[in-house]
């Protein structure tokens, strides 16, 4: 079987490094806010290009407490583009504002900035951005939108660490950013955890206390906060990893490149690289998607649906279920994603792009498809 992510493999090249960090943490006696969660922070501020990193517990509280920090109004409204993953939902509606639904771009998948304006009222306070997949957002057209209306950005970059817009990295692009380090992500710690990176200095203050019970000298609350934080082991971890973040990527990149020039079916919508992409996710579009997926677990590949039920069908949002979003519910319906990461074989890869292409759909199927069955 080609695994769609073999966590052990990507992580057992680290195994005498991380066995290491377990080691320092725990003879330390320091597990919380202590000195890897500190370097850390400074290290990956360093990387993102940015002032302040934030750890906190994972990529859904960096999103809350940005919101959080900025105290806007219940029903305040946030622009967010409709095809993501809820996460970026839940941020929203957790701070009692509304979630204003963008369609996406057919080709990149991320919001399309052509129809944000049309959506701005008077309620309006910021834009969040997905760099989704792994693809950076169509920045300059955003930022010009933003600054025009007075608003903030808010960057979602859970799935995109180390892509680039016009020499600065995401994480560096908005008011303030948003990553997870869950374990499948490029950047992935052995657990949960997340980040908040921002060049306003009077925001990270803000955030820092709001992720620690609302405190910045202990037992002294200035705010109604909460417990978010970065844990020693984690932060160790990611402090090996952050290292290898820029090779691992352009091992991504590399296999992203060999299946966009050869795989070559007629029945296969394969993805446009409009601006950097660090190929977190290489997602491809079919109609025959159920077909396709079968036929790829029978030949020993797995592959995953990111993602079946885009946030406005969900059961818990069923304000929104009548909202009509045609681009990212044809999108849901056909988006399938290929094995990527780092400790791929090029045997593994071969035998995808093989598989494909071998990959043919009986008549039945296609007529079957025209006519609504």
């Amino acid at each position: 079987m080609v695994n769609f992510l073999d966590l052990y493999k990507i992580n057992h090249r680290f195994d005498k490094e991380i066995k290491q960090i377990f080691n320092d943490v725990l003879q330390s006696g320091w597990y919380i806010l202590g000195k890897q969660c500190g370097n850390f922070e400074k290290k990956f501020a360093q990387y993102c290009g940015v002032k302040h990193c934030i750890g906190v517990a994972n990529g859904l509280d960096a999103l809350r407490l940005i919101i959080k920090a900025y105290e806007f109004c219940k029903d305040d409204e946030i622009i967010v583009p409709a095809n993501t993953y809820i996460a970026s939902i839940l941020a929203i509606t957790d701070n009692h504002c509304k979630p204003i639904f963008i369609e996406p771009d057919i080709n990149t998948y991320n919001i399309n900035p052509n129809l944000i304006e049309q959506k701005i009222t008077s309620k309006t306070k910021a834009i969040m951005v997905v760099h989704l997949y792994g693809q950076v957002c169509n920045m300059d057209a955003i930022q010009n939108i933003a600054k025009k209306y007075n608003l903030k950005i808010i960057e979602d970059c859970a799935q995109a660490h180390g892509a680039i817009y016009k020499n600065k990295k995401v994480g560096n692009l908005g008011d303030a950013a948003g990553f997870s380090f869950y374990p499948g992500k490029n950047l992935g710690a052995l657990g949960d955890g997340g980040c908040i990176c921002t060049n306003d200095d009077i925001l990270a203050t803000k955030i820092r206390a709001l992720s620690n019970y609302g405190s910045l000298k202990k037992y002294e609350n200035a705010y109604q906060g909460l417990n978010s934080r970065l844990d020693e082991i984690q932060a160790g971890i990611l402090n090996i990893k952050l290292q290898y973040l820029n090779e691992d990527n352009n091992k991504r990149k590399n296999i992203a490149k060999y299946y966009l020039e050869n795989i070559k079916n007629e029945n296969i919508i394969l993805p446009h690289n409009q601006f950097d992409h660090v190929w977190h996710l290489f997602v491809i579009r079919t109609k025959f998607r159920n077909n396709l997926q079968k036929y790829l677990n029978e030949k020993n590949i797995q592959t995953i649906i990111h993602y079946p039920i885009p946030p406005h069908k969900q059961e818990c949002y069923k304000e929104f279920n009548d909202l009509s979003l045609p681009t990212t519910e044809k999108i849901h319906n056909e988006v399938l994603s290929l094995p990527i990461s780092p400790v791929m074989t090029q045997d593994e890869i071969e035998k995808i792009v093989t598989v494909l292409n071998d990959w043919k759909i009986d008549c039945n199927i296609i007529k079957q498809k025209m006519d609504g069955i």
